[in-house]
C-alpha cells in the first residue's frame, strides 16, 4: 500500500509544475515592465517550492521513518517562503507608490515653452 492515490499524485505534481511555472511567468512578467521586484516576487516563491518537493519526495518513499526530517523541512519552508513572499509584496507595493509618486511630479510640473 503506497502513502498517496493516483490521483493525489496527479494533484501533487501539478501542483508544482503550475508553480514552477508561475515562478518562470512571473520572471518574465519583471523582464517586461523592466521592475525587479517582480523578480524578487519570482526568486521568494523559491522557498515554497522546495516546501512542496519535500512533501513529494518524502510521499514518494512511503512516508518513511528515516526521511520525517524532509517534514521539518517542509514546515521551515513554509514559514521562510510566507516571509519572503511577504517581503516581495511589500516590494512590489513600494516600488507601485514611488512609481505612482513619479507620475504625479511629472504630470503637475509645468509645460515651459520657449
Amino acid at each position: 500500500m503506497h502513502a498517496l492515490s493516483i490521483p493525489t499524485w496527479i494533484i501533487h505534481v501539478s501542483s508544482v509544475i503550475e508553480w514552477i511555472a508561475a515562478i518562470w511567468f512571473i520572471w518574465k512578467y519583471g523582464e517586461v515592465t523592466s521592475n525587479r521586484a517582480w523578480w524578487t516576487l519570482s526568486v521568494a516563491m523559491l522557498p515554497a517550492l522546495v516546501s512542496a518537493m519535500c512533501a513529494c519526495t518524502w510521499h514518494y518513499f512511503d512516508n518513511a521513518k528515516s526521511l520525517e526530517w524532509l517534514v521539518t523541512l517542509q514546515a521551515a519552508m513554509t514559514v521562510v517562503g510566507n516571509c519572503t513572499l511577504w517581503a516581495a509584496a511589500v516590494w512590489i507595493w513600494r516600488s507601485t507608490k514611488s512609481a505612482e509618486m513619479a507620475s504625479e511630479l511629472t504630470s503637475t510640473q509645468p509645460i515651459k515653452s520657449k
